[in-house]
């Protein structure tokens, strides 16, 4: 398992951990055991004490916030209404819930998920292939043909290097960036305007839900020495009262955008695109080969860049 992710794993058990031992006191809770439970757990032993340490310091700053602004963390309607955390599976994520942990009473049809980021913010890692519809698969609406005929040469190219020597490295491939990322990018770019076009305020909102989820959710992002909390509040089913216990503070519903302003690369680069969309959304999409090894596919590494400035967001220093 690579670093990013057993680490990223390890803080999803922390954060379950402190909900568990610090709820358990004031309401009726239960884990989940299941597969990503137990994976988790796996990841978070397999650290020296110090830096289980660490997670869990960082874990409970966060958790004392949260429970702060959801009252229905810490107060059911009886002894009947448990509080069950579950650790969600990586395929949730593929199907567009980004949240990695879930606190759930069934009783009062609650519920709120965490997602869990290690040292990184970045939102989703989609490829790109000549067998990729990214427009029925991200946006709901069809890529059109024209665009798999500007993607198929170079995408038939690299097919024929890797039947001629699958050990053949990108790094061989002389002016990499202009034969393969520039022209991959220059279709994306044009598809993407197109549909936009095309599919007037479906397009805009349909991608900033595929890149940051379908549901709310709170992003919880370890640092060194602070955490971040941030509140996508897209349907407004965050931060709610319960009786007549209110949060001490206001997430903001969000906006979503309703249409694409316009896509630029990033200064000095061939291979990042800059998607800016109205309400104060702005995207990168960075492709790189996802190995070293040439293969008929390529990898975005996708970033949000700005947000709403009703984008809820504090930090929590850790000493």
């Amino acid at each position: 398992m690579a670093s990013q992710t057993k680490n990223g794993k390890a803080f999803e058990y922390a954060l379950l951990f402190e909900f568990f031992e610090k709820l358990k006191v004031m309401t009726n809770v239960s884990i989940t055991k299941n597969d990503p439970y137990e994976t988790a757990k796996a990841c978070f032993d397999s650290f020296n004490v110090d830096e289980q340490q660490s997670y869990v310091i960082t874990a409970s700053s966060a958790i004392n916030f949260l429970m702060d602004i959801e009252p229905r963390l810490r107060f059911g309607i009886s002894s009947k209404d448990v509080l069950q955390l579950e650790i969600m599976s990586d395929q949730a994520g593929q199907a567009g819930d980004v949240r990695d942990i879930l606190t759930i009473r069934a009783l009062q049809k609650w519920e709120i998920g965490i997602s869990a980021k290690n040292n990184h913010k970045a939102v989703k890692h989609s490829r790109l292939s000549q067998k990729i519809n990214f427009g029925e698969k991200w946006l709901g609406v069809s890529c059109s043909s024209t665009y798999f005929q500007e993607i198929k040469p170079i995408f038939d190219e690299l097919t024929a290097i890797r039947a001629k020597n699958k050990a053949t490295l990108w790094s061989s491939i002389e002016d990499m960036h202009e034969i393969v990322y520039v022209p991959v990018l220059n279709a994306f770019r044009k598809e993407l305007l197109r549909l936009d076009k095309e599919n007037p305020n479906i397009v805009a909102e349909n991608l900033v839900q595929y890149l940051i989820g379908n549901q709310d959710f709170y992003k919880v992002i370890k640092g060194k020495k602070q955490v971040e909390v941030q509140g996508y509040n897209l349907h407004g089913t965050l931060n709610l009262p319960f009786e007549k216990e209110k949060p001490k503070a206001k997430i903001p519903k969000l906006k979503l955008p309703s249409r694409l302003i316009e896509i630029v690369y990033q200064e000095n680069s061939k291979t990042t695109l800059l998607v800016s969309l109205n309400e104060g959304w702005q995207i990168s999409f960075r492709i790189h080969n996802a190995s070293s090894r040439v293969e008929p596919s390529l990898k975005f590494d996708i970033n949000l860049v700005s947000a709403p400035q009703t984008l809820f967001k504090t930090h929590k220093f850790i000493y």
